[in-house]
């Protein structure tokens, strides 16, 4: 499913508009995004829990020179799944 059919999805079961419906979806991605940035959690609980882990510095091989390089360290977006959406999976 693509943003463009989640938007769809979206508007069709909460009975709005598309375009109440983009701007709803856009707003929570946002709220999310500007949480993360802030290292911050988004528990949406029966949906999940995003948050921010941190990568050390590791070492990785370039497979074109099987030479070793430095992979420096980032902070990565995480996602937990909730017990809702694992039982309906299941």
């Amino acid at each position: 499913m693509n943003k463009s059919e989640l938007v769809n999805a979206i508007a069709a079961k909460a009975g709005i508009s598309k375009v109440d419906a983009k701007k709803a979806l856009e707003a929570t991605t946002e709220a999310i995004v500007d949480a993360l940035k802030a290292n911050d959690k988004v528990a949406l609980v029966g949906f999940g829990t995003f948050s921010v882990t941190e990568r050390p510095e590791r070492q990785g091989i370039n497979p074109r020179t099987k030479e070793t390089v430095t992979i420096a360290a980032k902070k990565v977006a995480k996602f937990k799944a909730g017990a809702d959406i694992d039982a309906a999976i299941n």
